[in-house]
């Protein structure tokens, strides 16, 4: 009844077709959408990458506009990208999205304050701890401030955790101490104060690093600051989704008193020696890394779509409690995933294949709405 065909021409183009269920419709037909399915459940959201924010993937816009109700942007509100220089900011992406989202009716979630990685290469090289200081609370409250009102949400801060739960050991870390996570919620509440707060991280599901997220949690609190919610990643594995952590997690964090989202979902289709979400970490290079180049058997989709049905059966049990999903990708050809670990890998984590035609995943997520 379903059928997959992938090629990749001699050009390096790629050729996708799927022949699924007679009732299947293509883009523009859909009888319905993953957020009208779940439209009285949780908010569906998606990652955008530059060209899907300037509009000119044709294709991937029609499918936003139909299918999502929130977008966080990949990598353009990161400090490295609206803060290049100590005294210059560019916000003109940033001001794109932020328009995108007002024209379409779609709320974005801002993506991220503060986070080690992808820092701006003067801010590295700051060593007197006054200057640092001022480097962030200047940053906090010129990017939150302009859109204050504007978005929906703020990831404050990402990915401030050790596996075990302890602080990861950061230039924030560094020059601040362990407070700067309270600070940074502190500047962005006043600077932004009708805004949606988040901590956000990857295996934060798990039982060590939970901990030390309840704990983070606890002294922003203690603290007297605001902080709305917790996302959880949710870069996952096929066959390998720890349902059981997952749904403790959710229900830790909400007896905090905190929302929670489902922040970067995607479930990955490829071998890795590791687990997590760590852009510094890497893999080398290795063909037998990399087995589905020319297709994906139906059997993994099949697999990938149990995997995704049984997350959203989770996540519909708890709709109380999670306020927003967002797939990390449009589709598999955008996925972070095919150039980390290892560069220039064919991997298929998201619900829509590369002609932006739906996965097996796409009509088990929908199924549940019946």
């Amino acid at each position: 009844m379903k059928k997959f065909i992938l090629k990749i021409t001699a050009a390096g183009a790629i050729l996708a077709s799927f022949a699924y269920c007679s009732n299947t419709k293509q883009i523009t037909g859909f009888a319905t959408s993953l957020k009208d399915a779940y439209k009285n459940d949780f908010l569906i959201g998606t990652a955008l990458n530059t060209q899907q924010i300037e509009e000119k993937d044709l294709k991937a816009d029609a499918l936003i506009k139909q299918q999502f109700n929130a977008v966080t942007p990949e990598n353009i509100m990161k400090a490295e990208i609206i803060h290049p220089q100590w005294d210059k900011y560019n916000f003109d992406l940033a001001d794109k999205i932020v328009a995108y989202g007002t024209k379409n009716n779609i709320k974005v979630n801002g993506h991220t304050l503060i986070w080690h990685s992808q820092l701006p290469a003067f801010a590295r090289r700051i060593k007197d701890v006054d200057s640092f200081k001022t480097f962030f609370t200047d940053h906090i409250n010129t990017v939150a401030g302009r859109y204050s009102g504007k978005i929906f949400s703020w990831d404050v801060v990402n990915e401030a955790l050790n596996e075990d739960g302890t602080m990861r050991k950061s230039i924030f870390l560094d020059k601040m101490g362990d407070g700067f996570v309270t600070e940074a919620f502190r500047l962005t509440e006043k600077a932004s104060p009708g805004t949606e707060l988040y901590y956000n991280d990857y295996n934060n599901e798990q039982p060590k690093k939970r901990e030390g997220c309840i704990a983070l949690v606890k002294k922003v609190q203690a603290a007297g600051v605001r902080i709305d919610g917790v996302g959880i990643q949710g870069h996952w594995h096929l066959g390998r989704v720890p349902f059981k952590d997952i749904e403790e997690s959710i229900l830790a964090y909400h007896a905090l008193g905190l929302k929670v989202m489902i922040t970067e979902l995607d479930i990955e289709m490829l071998p890795r020696n590791f687990q997590g979400a760590d852009v510094n970490q890497r893999q080398a290079s290795n063909p037998a890394l990399n087995p589905y180049a020319n297709g994906i058997p139906d059997s993994l989709l099949q697999q990938q779509a149990t995997d995704y049905a049984n997350l959203f059966k989770l996540f519909l049990k708890h709709k109380d409690k999670i306020t927003r999903v967002t797939f990390w990708g449009v589709n598999d050809g955008q996925s972070w995933l095919n150039g980390w670990p290892i560069p220039g890998r064919t991997n298929y984590p998201l619900l829509f294949d590369r002609a932006f035609n739906p996965k097996p995943a796409y009509h088990a997520v929908m199924a549940l709405k019946k």
